[in-house]
């Protein structure tokens, strides 16, 4: 059987570990982890579990494995020209990936009995990344057990193992490395990103230098973590470097992370904040050096990875090195396309239809997931770029039902960003934008447990919440930053901090590509938007 839970909407309430202990497990106080395919033997236990859920954010093999996208209801009643599209038009997904997985089930879900061809250039079915870092490093679950659930098949012609190489929009035909050309008559990019490499060729190549972002990436890592290595080096300390970090601590591994900014997570939830990650990295018994950058990795005659150097002149003996520096989004097919693909992704409006180079909305090309940038009005219109898989859920549900709706019944994406990490036994959440801020404050709880509520401000309204063990909260900050409410925050909570006032939140000057969610091209007291070509790091 197949399980995912979505845990954004989690608020560890452990009733599932109580039902099913086999298969789920509470680290610390609210940091699940679970096995994505347990044994057949677990069902009755599992089922038990998804029921007493008192969020209800476990789901199985079902068509409703993910949350809904909230919105009008499908009109029963369609011009004719879309329901004639519905019968007899071809649709091409490209990126098998969650999105696009969702994409295709919600298509054939609302009455398209057409063409469906999906494109990935892996040759794996969908996947669910987030227990990559977790789980699998653990030894919790295989890699190749995390396989999204497909029991509701739906109709298409999967074309895996072959990536797209153009787009050629005045024919309409996406073109493959074999060759082919594959027409269409509305086309959903969702081609996601991929790991950003140790950038020296030679040295990347060195026995022992990982990335982590595949089931083959996660499995490679964790045969060299159980292996017993003498040092791990993880490089880049946002949320893939802390989680693998974690990992090792908990396997009991030696690891050193140097990070460049000034705190782990600095990139996504500002220093002030981060300086609470490092602490408690510090507190698990991680070597953390900030403010230092990798200058080389060296290996051996056999082309082994033996040491790094680093910028403040010392040296490190390391057996693995895991470069966590971020994502590379998958827009290079795009070059000469016309549309705006960049740096920090394809440019779309808030039904995910995708924006040409003159800033024209296309009526026949969408984009949903990590690929997307997308505007929002809670920050001004100004564009997201965001990377999490409650988000790519979404925006494929609203860019699949647009892609076959009349205009009078399209929706708009307006889900706020949410994003969560399990590390060191602590569960991270956050909903807003934490860096479209200029201050942030406790709101409750206690920093030095570890149970808290940072709400971070940008000019007087609050942008973004951030919960360190205490999601339960988050749904009460969500309300406030989409009613613009004051900032600082003057309720009265149970756990308010009896002193704490306001400080700078130390967010970095320009967005970083270590950031799980971004105001992309400017700075948050600008008012426009940048088309970036080129990558700031």
């Amino acid at each position: 059987m197949k399980v995912v839970v979505d845990l954004t909407r989690c608020q560890g309430y452990a009733q599932c570990a109580f039902a099913a202990p086999d298969v789920f497990t509470i680290r610390g106080d609210e940091a699940l982890l679970y096995d994505p395919a347990p044994d057949d033997a677990q069902r009755g236990k599992v089922v038990r579990a998804a029921a007493a859920c008192p969020v209800q954010a476990i789901f199985l093999d079902r068509e409703d494995s993910v949350r809904q996208q909230s919105g009008p209801a499908a009109q029963v009643a369609a011009p004719s020209p879309e329901e004639a599209f519905k019968r007899s038009g071809r649709i091409v997904v490209v990126g098998a990936s969650l999105a696009g997985l969702r994409a295709g089930r919600v298509l054939r879900r609302e009455g398209f009995t057409g063409s469906l061809t999906v494109i990935g250039d892996e040759p794996h079915l969908p996947y669910d990344r987030p227990p990559l870092s977790k789980q699998v490093l653990l030894g919790q679950g295989s890699a190749r057990r995390t396989t999204l659930p497909r029991q509701e098949e739906f109709d298409a012609h999967w074309r895996l193992g072959v990536a797209a190489t153009g787009l050629d929009l005045r024919d309409k035909q996406v073109l493959l490395t074999d060759g082919e050309r594959v027409g269409f008559d509305r086309l959903l990019i969702a081609t996601g990103v991929r790991a950003r490499p140790w950038p020296n060729e030679a040295e990347a190549g060195l026995d022992g230098v990982c990335v982590l972002r595949s089931p083959d990436d996660a499995d490679g890592l964790r045969q060299r973590l159980v292996a017993g290595p003498g040092r791990v080096l993880v490089i880049g300390a946002g949320f893939t470097g802390s989680e693998v970090a974690s990992a090792c601590r908990e396997l009991n591994v030696p690891v050193t992370v140097v990070e460049r900014g000034t705190a782990p997570l600095a990139g996504a939830l500002g220093a002030v904040i981060g300086g609470v990650a490092a602490q408690i990295q510090r507190d698990h018994g991680v070597d953390l050096r900030c403010g230092v950058r990798v200058e080389a990795l060296e290996g051996d005659s056999d082309g082994r990875l033996r040491r790094a150097r680093l910028s403040d002149g010392s040296t490190l003996d390391v057996d693995v090195a895991v470069a966590a520096l971020g994502s590379i989004r998958n827009v290079e097919w795009l070059e000469g396309s016309g549309l705006a693909a960049g740096d920090w992704g394809v440019a779309c409006d808030a039904g995910c239809r995708a924006v040409d180079v003159n800033g024209v909305v296309t009526d026949d090309v969408f984009v949903a997931g990590d690929v997307t940038r997308f505007p929002h009005p809670v920050y001004d219109y100004q564009y997201l770029a965001l990377e999490h898989w409650g988000n790519a859920v979404a925006q494929a549900e609203v860019a699949a039902h647009n892609m076959i709706s009349a205009q009078g019944q399209r929706w708009p994406h307006l889900a706020l960003p949410e994003f969560w990490s399990t590390q060191f036994g602590i569960e991270i959440k956050s909903v807003g934008v934490p860096t479209y801020a200029d201050q942030v404050v406790i709101a409750q709880g206690s920093v030095p447990d570890y149970r808290f509520i940072a709400a971070y401000g940008y000019r007087g309204r609050i942008t973004a919440a951030v919960a360190f063990n205490q999601s339960k909260w988050l749904d009460f900050y969500e309300g406030l930053i989409n009613r613009a409410a004051p900032f600082p925050p003057s309720y009265r909570t149970v756990d308010q901090p009896t002193e704490g006032a306001p400080v700078p939140a130390q967010v970095p000057d320009r967005p970083t590509h270590q950031a799980t969610v971004v105001v992309t091209g400017h700075r948050p007291s600008e008012r426009r938007a940048t088309f970036v070509r080129r990558s700031y790091l």
